[in-house]
């Protein structure tokens, strides 16, 4: 679990992340949400340690990052898995090498070791098979499970995921959110993703944190959206009309439960 505590943010004379507060719980996937500029990479980076707000907390399962030492985050980080935008694997490297790197920099473990934990992440996200390929031979999607795969081959407790679908399509995108999401149940991790894929925002988002300018307008799960009066939220999640019908329909299925139950 990670809990922040009234986290602010200021750049110069701009305040961008103006006292912040939510619990990220472990075996949930736990999204940010906001337009440009609404401060979701900001508070990422600071609930990562990359940035240092002017105050507040950033509790890991109950300690403050911010007040840990040097090798108390070296630690901390070592448990954390990161997914990147763009994947940022290494064109150079086979896909075995890019998931090995991890293991190369903080275990001493043999190699033999290391290969066969590399065989199990790669297996896990279904690519038993591309172990000596590029990151040039292989899909868009596949990329992004290689990235995955990197980022939890170190068995993380937390894991970070930075627009996740980008640049994919539409079926590629369900099954990245489906993974991400089996892989947060399966081993009981506390999922971060930072997103403007809406289909994703239904689809895995256990709980959700909606930023509007620096602030949390709205917090709550894909079900509470459905029902949810905050106009900004809605402007910003139902902005098209497929997603207006998505909504409807999923309100009247809601709807249509509540009335099997009562029979």
């Amino acid at each position: 679990m990670i809990e922040i505590k009234h986290i602010k943010k200021v750049f110069g004379e701009r305040t961008i992340l103006d006292d912040i507060s939510a619990v990220m719980e472990s075996g949930k996937c736990n999204l940010i949400i906001g337009t440009s500029g609404s401060g979701k990479t900001v508070l990422t980076k600071c609930i990562v340690g990359l940035f240092t707000p002017e105050t507040g907390e950033i509790l890991y399962n109950g300690t403050d990052m911010l007040l840990m030492q040097d090798e108390e985050r070296k630690q901390l980080r070592q448990q954390i898995g990161m997914l990147f935008q763009g994947t940022a694997l290494f064109d150079s490297m086979t896909v075995e090498q890019n998931v090995l790197f991890p293991l190369d920099m903080f275990t001493n473990w043999t190699q033999a070791e290391k290969k066969k934990r590399v065989d199990e992440v790669l297996a896990r996200v279904n690519l038993r098979d591309a172990n000596k390929r590029y990151p040039a031979e292989i899909s868009g999607g596949m990329k992004k499970r290689v990235g995955i795969a990197r980022a939890i081959v170190l068995n993380p407790k937390y894991l970070f995921c930075d627009e996740p679908n980008s640049g994919l399509d539409p079926q590629t995108s369900l099954v990245i959110d489906k993974l991400i999401k089996e892989i947060t149940v399966e081993y009981d991790i506390t999922t971060i993703v930072v997103t403007h894929d809406m289909n994703s925002v239904m689809e895995i988002g256990d709980h959700i944190v909606y930023l509007h300018q620096g602030r949390k307008q709205w917090e709550g799960s894909n079900q509470d959206i459905i029902f949810s009066k905050d106009e900004l939220l809605n402007n910003f999640i139902f902005a098209s009309e497929f997603l207006q019908d998505a909504k409807q329909m999923r309100m009247m299925e809601a709807q249509q439960g509540k009335n099997n139950s009562s029979l």
